[in-house]
């Protein structure tokens, strides 16, 4: 089945209000930025979004989010945001603040059809507790808190109960995919893109190199095409650092008198 579609425009069509997303990436790394903007054009609204973090300021996520299209985030990091923080005080913006680990470890489960697991991470703290701020009013008060969660003991060890998440969509970025929808990220960029791409009921990707069926062989597959729904193919482009940290060069070393050349420890 080819799975191609034209253009970002054309894959998020029928992405409606209230739609709920699961969207790969970790700050700026593997975002699927095409399909983001196409969404900001689009004009979908009151989403939930499922992501490490809700964009980097205006860039990723946080384009819809300054549109004000997004109404509730489920994240693990929401810090170095200052539109998510202004949204979220004044009561604009729910925030469901979840581990990292169990954040991923939630929609690994609901891509496998498991409803439910138990994970120690969080024991003893207001993840279990409850009581964690989801939502303020206008002035500044909290007016919803997280829910206590079931706590069992294993082992003699204590255990959270979490639900495994699911999205109306996924939205992954990968650096080749086929025909077929199966994919291969790049390095880094495999961080929730598969997990993400596994909760969606519909699954898009936006792939930066289009190969035909066959290209990629079984054992390059991370993300086989099975959970994979339309692909559309944008080249390199929409790639950023989030946060760019230099330092200069050392100053090539010169040679010593009588032409020996003069040599570093470690080189």
């Amino acid at each position: 089945m080819d799975k191609v579609v034209g253009s970002a425009a054309e894959v998020v069509a029928d992405i409606g209000d209230g739609a709920v997303l699961a969207v790969g990436g970790f700050g700026l790394c593997g975002v699927p930025v095409v399909l983001i903007d196409a969404l900001l054009q689009q004009g979908a609204k009151d989403l939930t979004t499922i992501s490490n973090n809700c964009g980097v300021d205006d860039q990723a996520l946080g384009v819809l989010l300054y549109a004000g299209r997004i109404r509730r985030t489920i994240s693990s990091f929401v810090g170095g945001n200052k539109e998510l923080a202004r949204l979220y005080l004044s009561g604009q913006l729910e925030v469901e603040l979840t581990p990292q680990g169990t954040l991923a470890e939630r929609l690994r489960a609901g891509g496998a059809g498991i409803p439910a697991f138990y994970t120690p991470t969080g024991v003893g703290t207001m993840v279990a507790d409850g009581g964690i701020p989801v939502r303020y009013d206008g002035e500044g008060n909290v007016v919803e808190t997280s829910r206590p969660k079931e706590i069992r003991e294993f082992d003699g060890r204590q255990y959270v109960l979490e639900t495994g998440l699911t999205a109306d969509f996924g939205l992954v970025r990968a650096a080749v995919g086929d025909r077929h929808g199966n994919l291969v990220f790049h390095e880094s960029a495999m961080n929730f893109n598969p997990l993400a791409g596994m909760a969606g009921r519909v699954t898009i990707a936006e792939v930066e190199r289009l190969v035909e069926p066959g290209e990629i062989t079984p054992e390059q597959v991370h993300l086989p095409g099975v959970f994979v729904d339309r692909v559309v193919e944008v080249g390199p482009e929409g790639k950023s650092i989030e946060r760019r940290t230099t330092r200069p060069r050392p100053a090539p070393a010169t040679p010593a008198a009588g032409g020996d050349e003069l040599t570093t420890e470690g080189n």
